[in-house]
């Protein structure tokens, strides 16, 4: 508690101190704050003026911050935090309170150039030739669908360039890691413009392997994408891009602490141990491979824009490595209890096409709209397997049991999935005065999923003394389930003078429920003890918001202040379950309460010294589940605060160069995991720090992430699991543009 109270007086010290300086300074100093262009409301307005709660990343700002992966920003968001866990296509973006879990569908809607992710499992990936990112808080789902419970993350690519240009990057950093990024840019003729950009990753790894005396994480990535933008004329424009990422990795480098190491059964849950170190016998591999294609047409065709956007995504991803409890075979829980040794693998396959179609009105007037359809289709498949560990290492399985030879399967599940999901949705925004505007979305989505059991007979857990010699699930199985929701969301934005905005909104959240694999509740039913709320189904969520919030510029435009304030109320929110006997990751669902605001401050302090603190506060309640004891009880993956601090220094020097000093503070306040609250990790403190020298042309950049090494976990999963965090990590990137 000391410690914590430390924690929070030292963060008002921070916040006070740097206001004083800002209203000090501010007031003497000459230049403005960066004027930034948002399309949250699906068309380009001016930050200060959209009653959304957003934090803005410019190109500037993504360069400046040396944001590369999607925790980079995250970690700048007030109440915004991500889960990197177990393997690359797991990372929980957790915002507000409303989270995500393993096999889950997502807790915000990501788009990349205005088309929509289809699936989880492609969000943790590199970031590269970025021009801004846009984060949203609060259910978007009246302009964004369906799991935009949360809120929605806009990437905007840079688009190609009406003139030859390109930049190379090159770095180094320590244990081994390397990148190369480059993008080149510029016409093909007096209507066609090209843009292809690549980027290159590749690192030894950071967390030690003690039992095999090596890396646990290595890492080799490498991604690409090209871009066709057509403008023949002021009516129709064609943009047609193309991404590939290729990922080589590995995964289910878990740690579960025993209070005797001699005692495999004495597993100790505690959030905060660091201690007990990784000691796989299997390193296994995580290999990943993300495809998209997408074609956004707009035509001007009078009276508004005609929008057209296809997508099609393919997902694969397999990870094997050791199974419960993670530790050398002859010291192995498993080893210890069946006289044999486990080890897993686990394979997703994903093909999802989509199309959406829109009309949106012209800017001006008093009353602007939206209204559109949108489809997707989705196939799907998933096995996962726990297979003896003969010693000859572990083998990747895909549609089919290994039958005979080395690691035969001793468990396993597939299941194949075909979802249909569409949706209509409109958006007015009338002018009701100068000053006062209303905004009204609804939009109505249903979501239909098939799923078939494809585990053959002999592997289908089946329940205890069944009423009929039949088996109650069979190979080829067939369920189905439809979730439907309207979502409306009502916006009241008052702008009593021309640099503030005060809004107040209420808005309703929706993601789907899937399927758990065939079998799953048996296997939940029948442990010792039973685990309560894991069926084979888990159903969707529904989460109404209220929110008012206040944003405001001053002192002659160098001051940005933001606040807001929120209550959501949640219906089948996600909790997760891992079960041991067949190695499978569950959904229940759980109903929680959800209140708190962030404040934020922005500074151009002077011509060369910029500073921005933000304060985001979260309180959580469980109000029902299946198992009542943890009413009352925290909501799973909930910090109760994050505080961001941070400055950037730019000094001009001789000859056309410029040094620039930057640093990145985070505070992540005390979290709990799972709704037991049978343990939570104590706040951390983060610390990221850049000093660039370089002119227009060259920039080289000196930076560190975790510079103060703090020693902490990612995540703590029921069972006792814990995921190691990344230690400090440093290095050198030079890059030139032409």
């Amino acid at each position: 508690m000391a410690t914590k109270t430390v924690r929070i007086a030292s963060l008002g010290a921070f916040l006070t101190l740097a206001s004083m300086l800002a209203v000090d300074v501010l007031a003497a100093e000459s230049g403005t704050l960066e004027e930034v262009v948002v399309t949250a409301r699906k068309r380009e307005e001016a930050f200060r003026d959209v009653p959304v709660t957003i934090n803005v990343f410019t190109e500037k700002a993504i360069e400046a911050a040396g944001i590369l992966r999607p925790a980079d920003y995250v970690h700048m968001v007030p109440n915004m935090n991500l889960v990197e866990t177990q393997n690359a296509g797991n990372a929980f973006v957790v915002i507000r309170g409303i989270s995500q879990a393993r096999n889950s569908e997502p807790s915000v809607a990501v788009l990349i150039d205005g088309v929509a992710q289809t699936n989880p499992a492609q969000f943790n990936q590199e970031l590269y030739d970025i021009q801004q990112i846009e984060v949203l808080k609060g259910p978007q789902g009246g302009l964004y669908g369906r799991n935009a419970i949360g809120g929605a993350i806009l990437y905007t690519t840079r688009p190609p360039s009406d003139k030859f240009e390109g930049s190379v990057t090159l770095g180094y950093g320590n244990e081994s890691s390397y990148t190369a990024r480059g993008d080149i840019s510029g016409p093909i003729t007096d209507t066609l413009k090209y843009r292809a950009s690549v980027a290159y990753y590749d690192t030894e790894g950071f967390l030690e392997n003690e039992f095999l005396d090596q890396k646990a994480d290595p890492v080799q990535n490498i991604a690409g994408r090209v871009r066709l933008l057509w403008e023949p004329n002021e009516v129709f424009t064609g943009d047609l891009r193309a991404t590939y990422s290729h990922l080589q990795t590995r995964a289910l480098y878990f740690v579960i602490p025993r209070a005797d190491e001699a005692n495999p059964f004495s597993i100790v849950s505690d959030a905060n141990n660091t201690s007990t170190p990784i000691t796989l016998d299997n390193p296994g591999i995580n290999d990943r491979d993300l495809w998209n294609v997408a074609l956004k047409l707009d035509f001007n065709v009078g009276g508004g824009t005609l929008t057209s956007i296809s997508s099609y995504d393919d997902t694969e991803e397999v990870l094997t490595g050791d199974a419960f409890d993670f530790r050398p075979a002859p010291v192995s829980f498993f080893q210890t209890l069946i006289g044999v040794d486990l080890n897993q693998s686990q394979w997703l396959s994903v093909q999802a096409y989509s199309q959406e179609l829109r009309f949106t009105s012209p800017t001006s007037g008093r009353l602007r709209w939206i209204a559109g359809a949108y489809y997707v289709h989705t196939d799907r498949f998933i096995s996962t397997g726990n297979m003896v560990d003969t010693g000859a290492g572990v083998f990747p399985v895909h549609e089919q049991p290994r039958l005979t030879g080395n690691n035969p399967n001793a468990t396993f599940l597939a299941d194949s999935q075909k979802q249909d999901a569409w949706s209509v949705f409109a958006d007015a925004i009338f002018e009701i005065t100068d000053k006062l505007e209303l905004d009204a979305a609804l939009r109505y989505d249903e979501d239909r999923r098939e799923n078939t059991t494809e585990t053959p007979q002999a592997f289908i857990p089946q329940p205890p003394n069944p009423p009929t010699n039949a088996p109650t699930v069979f190979t080829g199985d067939v369920r189905t389930q439809t979730w439907s929701e309207p979502q409306p969301k009502v916006t009241l934005r008052y702008k009593p003078v021309d640099n503030i905005t005060l809004y107040a909104d209420y808005g309703r959240g929706f993601r789907s429920g899937g399927f758990n694999q065939t079998g799953v509740g048996t296997v939940a039913r029948t442990s010792v003890p039973p685990v309560l709320g894991v069926n084979d189904l888990f159903d969707a969520e529904v989460a109404d918001t209220y929110e008012v919030g206040f944003k405001g510029r001053f002192l002659d435009q160098r001051l940005d202040l933001a606040t807001a304030l929120f209550y959501t109320q949640s219906t089948n929110g996600y909790f997760f379950v891992f079960l041991p006997a067949n190695s499978t990751q569950n959904l229940g669902n759980l109903d929680a309460d959800y209140k708190g605001g962030e404040l934020e401050l922005t500074a151009h302090v002077t011509d060369h010294f910029d500073i921005y603190a933000s304060y985001g506060y979260t309180d959580s309640k469980i109000t029902d589940m299946e198992d009542r004891t943890v009413v009352g009880n925290e909501a799973p993956l909930v910090s109760r605060y994050t505080a961001n601090a941070g400055f950037e220094y730019r000094q001009p020097l001789s000859a056309g160069l410029n040094l620039t000093l930057r640093a990145d503070y985070r505070m992540i306040g005390e979290t709990w995991w799972e709704p037991y609250n049978v343990t939570s990790r104590d706040p951390i403190d983060l610390l990221d720090a850049r000093i660039g020298l370089g002119s227009d042309k060259w920039t080289a950049t000196l930076w560190s992430k975790n510079l103060t090494d703090e020693d902490y976990n990612q995540e703590f999963s029921p069972g006792g699991f814990l995921f190691k965090a990344l230690p400090r990590q440093y290095g050198l990137e030079f890059t030139y543009r032409f």
